[in-house]
């Protein structure tokens, strides 16, 4: 309630007006329905028009925040989390992530706490439903798609998330002959073994039903990851990379550049050099790539997690909408997945995660920071090391590449325990 309070004042005043309107959506954890009813309590406390949208994808907030010309979005999830977890992520008019300046703004208005007078009587905000919010994303994405899908047969792993009843429609309507698993919500279930974090029942389903491909979003569906026909994973990097050689085809990748971080794979730009195609690099985090598209007025950007940003249809990271152009591709080609992936070959890597108390703290120690410079040291040109904190958990992340998977664990695992000890100490 205070970060809406928080949020509606600093939005109003950025937009010069006491009752601006929020787009207010959730995924389908049990946690939101309590969160939601304080976020749009907190939103007409002060003021603020509140317009539920329901369960929707992240990246369905964001657009509806645009098409409803609401001068802020407010989507209530935790992603990827275990389903206790909840957040809320917030969106600038337009359905932009936030500038530094009003996330600090925000931050400095939470915790000046009450000192204001609230509004009574008709200033209270008022409360609203939007009933085709979700026909209306789905308007949106069926008509980006580059080709038709028809021929193709897709499973569909919604994660028990916010994409469970989207996504199956828009990929139908496309053409595509859709089964879709793990698409039941019911409060607890979100992100249970199923979903972009446990690929296993994905590539399960595929060979059983004999598809095509599979793909599997998260919890909020702004990623997604896909399984080609015999159950190999196709990660963040190899879409990029499949999106990137369709979009340079089709004339519409601006300045033949795409925008990665620093966690993607050697391979991606092995292959985006080997076809021409520039590669900027920013810091971990789909709010870095977005920020850099802005800047340089790029056309696709993304992680290797399966965020992947297109910027002519929208405005963060979006699941179903990369699903679709990544299927438009198959379907456009008459290649399938694998051949079309394999244009990416992946350096060996391995990714540890180790939970500690203060991760901002513990990834600055100086014996953590010497332990990766030996690292790389040793690794030299054939291989790499990333130390980062995590942006969603209290986990120091280490990212080893290497010749082999077997020097990139042994590398990862000497750091993680330095990691250990250095908090122990």
């Amino acid at each position: 309630m205070a970060v809406a309070v928080a949020a509606a004042r600093v939005f109003g005043a950025a937009a010069g007006t006491s009752a601006p309107t929020a787009v207010v959506g959730r995924d389908p954890r049990a946690s939101g329905e309590m969160l939601e009813a304080a976020v749009v309590a907190g939103l007409a406390s002060a003021g603020a028009r509140a317009v539920r949208v329901g369960v929707l994808p992240t990246p369905a907030v964001a657009m509806l925040t645009a098409d409803q010309r609401a001068d802020l979005g407010v989507m209530i999830s935790a992603s990827h989390n275990p389903m206790p977890d909840n957040g809320i992520k917030l969106f600038a008019a337009g359905g932009h992530k936030l500038p530094d300046h009003l996330e600090d703004a925000i931050e400095q208005q939470v915790r000046a706490g009450a000192g204001w007078r609230r509004p009574t009587g008709a200033g209270v905000g008022r409360v609203s439903d939007l009933p085709d919010s979700a026909q209306r994303y789905a308007d949106q994405l069926t008509e980006s798609a580059p080709h038709r899908l028809d021929g193709l047969r897709v499973v569909v792993d919604c994660a028990n998330g916010a994409a469970s009843a989207v996504a199956p429609e828009i990929y139908r309507r496309g053409g595509a002959e859709v089964v879709a698993i793990h698409a039941e919500p019911d409060g607890v279930n979100i992100n249970d073994r199923c979903g972009s974090t446990h690929l296993a029942p994905l590539a399960a389903a595929v060979a059983a039903r004999r598809a095509d491909l599979g793909l599997a979003f998260d919890g909020d569906a702004d990623r997604v990851l896909a399984v080609d026909a015999a159950g190999a994973t196709v990660d963040g990097d190899q879409i990029l990379a499949v999106l990137a050689l369709a979009m340079r085809e089709a004339g519409t990748l601006t300045k033949d550049t795409v925008v990665a971080t620093v966690m993607s794979n050697q391979g991606l730009r092995l292959a985006l050099t080997a076809a021409g195609i520039g590669l900027v690099e920013t810091r971990v985090g789909d709010r870095y790539v977005l920020e850099e598209l802005r800047a340089s007025g790029l056309a696709l950007g993304g992680e290797q997690s399966g965020h992947v940003v297109l910027p002519a249809y929208a405005t963060t990271g979006d699941g179903v909408l990369t699903g679709l152009h990544l299927m438009a591709r198959v379907a456009a080609t008459g290649r399938s997945l694998a051949e079309l992936a394999s244009v990416v070959t992946r350096l060996p890597q391995v990714l540890v995660n180790v939970p500690v108390a203060d991760k901002l703290a513990v990834a600055s120690l100086p014996a953590v920071a010497d332990a990766v410079a030996d690292a790389g040291a040793r690794l030299a040109e054939a291989g790499r090391v990333l130390l980062r904190p995590s942006g969603t958990e209290s986990l120091v992340r280490v990212m080893v590449e290497a010749p082999t998977v077997e020097l990139a664990r042994a590398t990862a695992d000497r750091l993680a325990a330095v990691i250990r000890a250095a908090e122990a100490g």
